[in-house]
Formats: structure tokens, sequence, C-alpha cells
């Protein structure tokens, strides 16, 4: 073994200490404080879990919105200790801040460079309190990270495959298909990576992109095996648990009505015309279309690189949408270590943003503590700070997407 892999492995092991630290930490708290460190959502998979073992049907929990196969990982929790699903997490963690690493090794940087950007996750303190607290989205950084990797490599079924797990456990990946569909047209290309560079303008970009939309033997690997894991994932399930299988994993967060407060700009908006049926469905309407017009322009636009299309894409999806939680930040937090290496922005600037982004959080948290805790009616401040959220993340993604060296990133895989 050589010295970088030692040395990544006791990086690693740093990273999961202090994940099993903030653990115990955890049992402690939950035991002393009213306010519990367990997030709640591990309550319902444990319920879940269960369920499972004894032979009911997950979905016997209310609220559980999830694939089976979180409850079926989480049965040791019935088993072996209420523990497991945490430690499991916390593995999900650390492999995704290995493949940070492997990606951009892959990529040719340096080590060091590598490290750096690995170490940006595995010892973030957001990421390593969510995982602590047992909330699964660690499962959804690896496996958007693996998918990236694979890509990467030019894997295009193995890629497909993990694409299909990843929708299915939690269906937002579905908002990467117009851009890997125009960057799997783009791989038999290569040479023609030159007109991905800054200059080129969205109407050329668009024009170039139309060129890859006829069906290449790229598109059937991955799409092939893409749509056969997720048929034969939907069909089992189905066949196990029926109608409420495909309406809680799938069809609930396309419906979704959730209008308690959080950081969505549409939140306030969608709580007053809650009573008006007809009213809401409009208004649902109508902010999904600032989403979908943006992933389009995303898509033709930077399809030629995957980490940062794949980003822009989770980030304005986030954003954007109709309901976003804290936890939703993990979503595009694992994917934007990929893009350090290639960000050409001063070290004040980028604190300056990453500062302001913290304050705009900690403006919401406030009135959000206050109606939640105290009983205050602050939905009204609630939503202003969460507009101004908003546009901090405007401006954050203006940074990127300004400050990001398209010109000297490769990122075509290789053609098989």
């Amino acid at each position: 073994m050589n010295k970088e892999a030692v040395e990544m492995r006791r990086w690693y092991g740093l990273g999961i200490g202090v994940r099993l630290a903030m653990v115990v930490y955890g049992l402690w708290q939950d035991v002393i404080s009213v306010v519990k460190f367990t997030d709640i959502d591990y309550s319902v998979f444990s319920d879940a879990a269960t369920f499972v073992t004894e032979g009911h049907s997950p979905y016997n929990r209310t609220t559980f919105r999830y694939t089976p196969l979180l409850a079926w990982a989480l049965t040791p929790n019935v088993w072996i200790s209420r523990v497991w699903g945490k430690l499991l997490f916390i593995a999900f963690d650390a492999l995704s801040g290995h493949l940070i690493y492997l990606s951009l090794k892959e990529a040719c940087h340096t080590h060091r460079t590598a490290k750096l950007a690995a170490l940006s996750w595995l010892l973030n303190p957001l990421p390593v309190t969510v995982s602590s607290r047992g909330n699964a989205e660690s499962i959804m950084a690896y496996l958007v990270l693996l998918l990236i990797l694979f890509l990467q490599r030019g894997q295009l079924i193995l890629a497909g495959l993990v694409y299909a797990f990843a929708i299915h456990i939690k269906i937002y990946p579905l908002t990467y298909a117009p851009a890997l569909y125009l960057f799997l047209g783009k791989c038999s290309r290569i040479g023609e990576q030159n007109e991905f560079a800054d200059t080129c303008s969205f109407r050329r970009a668009v024009t170039s992109s139309l060129q890859f939309l006829q069906p290449t033997w790229n598109h059937l690997k991955f799409c092939g095996s893409a749509a056969l894991t997720l048929t034969i994932l939907t069909l089992v399930f189905y066949t196990m648990y029926g109608w409420i299988f495909l309406y809680e994993t799938y069809l609930y967060h396309i419906v979704r009505k959730d209008i308690r407060h959080n950081f969505s700009p549409y939140f306030y908006l969608l709580y007053l015309t809650s009573d008006h049926e007809e009213t809401s469905y409009f208004i649902k309407f109508l902010v999904f279309l600032p989403q979908l017009l943006l992933l389009l322009f995303i898509a033709f636009r930077f399809h030629g690189d995957v980490p940062l299309c794949t980003f822009l894409c989770t980030f304005s999806f986030v954003m954007f949408n109709k309901v976003c939680t804290s936890q939703y930040f993990l979503w595009y937090l694992s994917i934007l270590p990929l893009l350090l290496p290639h960000l050409r922005i001063s070290w004040a600037k980028g604190i300056f943003a990453t500062s302001l982004w913290f304050m705009a959080q900690g403006l919401w948290l406030l009135p959000a503590y206050l109606l939640e805790f105290e009983g205050h009616n602050t939905f009204l401040y609630i939503w202003i700070a969460g507009l101004f959220f908003y546009l901090v993340n405007i401006y954050i993604m203006f940074l990127i997407i300004t400050h990001y060296n398209l010109v000297n990133h490769r990122f075509l895989p290789k053609t098989e």
C-alpha cells in the first residue's frame, strides 16, 4: 500500500471517528434533553423496519414514504441495536468522501487536491451532523457520486444501474435526465469538447446540443440498464406491497402538499391558498415552470461537464422547489467538492459567500424557532427570511457559474 493510500485511510478513520463521537453524544442528548438529537425520520425508519421483521408492510407505519429497501436495511435495528441504522448512514457518508477522492484522481488531479476536496466533505460539520442524527441522505450522496464516477470511467451499464437505484430511493435525480442524455450523445465526439468553452453562448450551446439527440450505442447501454433495473425494482415491490408502494415511494413526492414552514420562497403563498383547492393547484403548476425551464437551460448549456451540471441541476431544483428543508442541502453539497479544484475564486469572495449562506439560514431559524417552540405567529418573518435565503442562493449560483473553469476542464469518458 503506497503512502498516499495510507494517509487517506487515516483521514477516513478520522471522519468516521468524528461521526461516531457525534452518535454517542446524540444518545446522551436524547436522554437528558427535551430537544432530541436523533432525527424524527430515524424513528419512522426504525418503526417500518419493525413491521418488516414481523412480516407486515413497512407502510403500516404512517409517514413512511420511502422505498422498502430502507426498511429492510434497518431491520438490524430490531435484531441487533437501534444504533445500527446510524452506523450504516455513517459508512455511506465516509464512502462518499472516498468517491470524491477517486473521482478527482481519475480526472488527473494531484493527491493533495483530491485529498483536500475529500476532506471538505469528510470533516464538514453539516454532513457529519446529519448522518449522525440518523438521516438517510448519505445514501443519496453516495449513489450520485458513484454515478458520476462510473460516467467518468465510461462504465455506462453500471452507471445506468446506479442511476436507477438513485431514482428508486429519491426521485430528484430524474432532473439529470436531459443533461445525461445530451452528455451521452457527446461521448463519441470528444474532439468537439472545445465547443463547451465558457465563451460559448447559450444559443450556440443549444445548436451544438441538438446534434447529440440522435440515439447512440451509449444511450442504449445507459438507458437500457437504468430502465431494466428500475422496472425490476418497481415490479418486485409492487407485487409485494401493491399500490401503496407506488404512491408513497414515487407519486407522493410529486403531488406532495406541505404547507409547513420551510426555506422555500413559495411556502407562505401555498400556506395562504391551502384552503382554495383550485387556486392551490394552479399555483403549484406555476412554481414548477421556473424549475423546468432552468433545468432545461442547464442541460443544454452545461451538459459537457457532468459534475458541474449535476450540481447546478440539484442546486436549482432545491432552490426553486415548493418544499425546501436543510437536509436537501446535502444533495448538492455532496457534489460541490468535485467542483472546488475548478473554481477560480478568491478566498475573500468564497468566505463571504459561505458566510452569507450560513447567515441567511440563521435569520430563518430564529423566527422558525419562535413559531415552533414559543408559539409566536412569525409566518411572515419566516417567509421574508426565506426570500433572502433564496436571493443568496441565486448569488452563489452566479458565482459558481462565472468562476468555474470550463475551458481547461475535461470530463468526457473513454469511448467504448
